[in-house]
């Protein structure tokens, strides 16, 4: 029997969600299949087979929050889907007896999470419940944990109320430990009973995500197709059409839906550059005529001998990686009361996807040429719209790129992708009167911004940092000369 865990999450991601199960208890899998995905702040995971075997023992469902390396499932080895005796929980600690008192804890917190609150019991008292029934959910400052029940049997006391705080691991009720048949027979009538009577029904994590996004009014209406009548996710979509189409013509309405962990995130750390950075932007021009020429004359050559298109973003990181060698403080950034100075180049690349804003990173792009940035741009675009990018394409990074010109933003002041020091902005390129050589012409110009940490580089290094980028996009020869 092989034990299935989450991945281990770097020290800043505190927990993630199981948004999927690809395979099902009993099924067979192979070494190395996708069985699930666990979605963090910043990507979602996905966890391999770790052997060959069938799949059992499953302890968390689709929306259950999980830590970094808590136990999912096993699977078993001799092929064969194990026999109740031979489950492993049961085989791994031995049951204590009927009418025993179980301890029932709050989870193991993170070490930056000192307390939580205890926001819900979904259980009383003298309910009966199953061994993984979620019975309380407990808030701290940064996610909701849900406490499952540790056994079968029933709630005989309930130690900490709601509103009450708790510490990591502490002792919050306890199950007198009684038969499964009774516990599952009890919890059947319970949700009968509460569809009967018209109370609006419990869901579970996954269905309550989606209800939030989905602008209905009440969950009662909803027909549950999960495992004893449950509403599932599937349930609410599947509900919300419906509903919507009743809503009479120019209705005035609100919805409330709950920001994403990666919108929260987000959130959370761009106000914290606010408030930590001293934040200033530069701003200047650039004639696109040279690089779009040296594309027009050269893309389908390039594509026939590189398999990969010539775009703009390679010009502007090979021009970024060139000027912050000239301008070391660019490319640095401060820690505590000291300042860092990278002597490699990381660029970072901004890109939208549906879940929100991300920023992989192209590593050593002083080593690379154009076609080999641009496949690596590519790659990482792709793995970004898939959901599919890994915590290591994500992390670190010393410099910043994003493009606001595929949106048609004409100019922007971007924010600083802490702990670096500066980031470029590129908009859109718009044909406009330009003086050369004394006489108007209209030529392809982009405005550049660039925001800056102005505690660590001064106005100067700023303008002089932007205007080399400047040159060397007018001058792209220079870019494959490094002059």
């Amino acid at each position: 029997m092989v034990e299935l865990k989450v991945p281990m999450f770097p020290e800043s991601v505190a927990d993630g969600t199981l948004s999927e199960w690809h395979k099902q208890e009993g099924d067979f899998v192979n070494e190395g299949d996708i069985v699930a995905e666990i979605e963090t702040d910043k990507v979602v995971l996905e966890v391999p087979a770790v052997a060959s075997g069938v799949l059992t023992g499953v302890k968390k469902q689709a929306g259950d929050i999980v830590l970094s390396e808590e136990s999912l499932a096993f699977i078993s080895e001799d092929g064969k889907a194990p026999s109740v005796e031979s489950k492993p929980e049961e085989s791994e600690a031995p049951k204590a007896k009927s009418g025993a008192e179980i301890d029932v804890k709050a989870p193991v917190f993170p070490e930056s999470v000192a307390d939580g609150t205890v926001s819900e019991w979904h259980k009383k008292e003298g309910d009966s419940v199953a061994e993984g029934d979620v019975i309380a959910e407990i808030e701290t400052d940064k996610v909701v944990l849900e406490v499952p029940a540790t056994t079968n049997g029933v709630i005989s006391k309930i130690l900490k109320t709601e509103g009450s705080t708790v510490v990591s691991a502490e002792l919050i009720a306890k199950i007198t430990e009684g038969a499964v048949a009774t516990a599952n027979k009890a919890e059947e009538k319970s949700e009968v009973a509460q569809a009967a009577s018209g109370t609006e029904p419990h869901l579970i994590p996954s269905a309550r995500k989606a209800f939030n996004a989905s602008g209905l009014d009440s969950a009662k209406g909803i027909e549950g197709t999960g495992k004893k009548g449950r509403i599932t996710s599937g349930d609410v979509k599947a509900a919300q059409k419906p509903q919507q189409a009743i809503q009479p013509q120019g209705a005035r309405y609100e919805k409330r839906v709950k920001m994403t962990r990666l919108r929260q995130t987000i959130a959370n750390r761009l106000v914290e550059v606010q408030h930590t950075n001293a934040i200033l932007t530069t701003f200047n021009e650039v004639d696109m005529t040279a690089v779009m020429e040296l594309r027009k004359k050269y893309k389908d050559l390039f594509a026939k001998e590189h398999d990969t298109k010539l775009g703009f973003m390679s010009f502007f990181i090979k021009a970024a990686t060139e000027a912050l060698k000239k301008f070391p403080d660019v490319n640095a950034s401060i820690d505590g009361d000291e300042i860092v100075y990278h002597n490699y180049f990381d660029i970072g690349i901004a890109v939208g996807t549906d879940r929100g804003l991300v920023v992989p990173v192209l590593r050593d792009t002083d080593t690379k040429g154009l076609a080999q940035i641009e496949k690596d741009v590519l790659e990482m675009a792709l793995k970004g719209r898939d959901g599919k990018l890994s915590l290591e394409d994500m992390k670190g990074g010393t410099f910043t790129i994003t493009n606001g010109g595929t949106y048609g933003s004409m100019l922007s002041t971007p924010i600083i992708n802490s702990p670096q020091s500066a980031i470029l902005g590129m908009h859109n390129i718009v044909d406009r009167p330009m003086v050369v050589n004394g006489e108007i012409k209209i030529r392809p110009i982009m405005y550049l911004a660039m925001s800056y940490d102005h505690r660590i580089i001064d106005g100067s290094t700023s303008v002089k940092f932007l205007k080399m980028i400047k040159e060397l996009l007018e001058d792209p020869a220079r870019i494959l000369l490094q002059v």
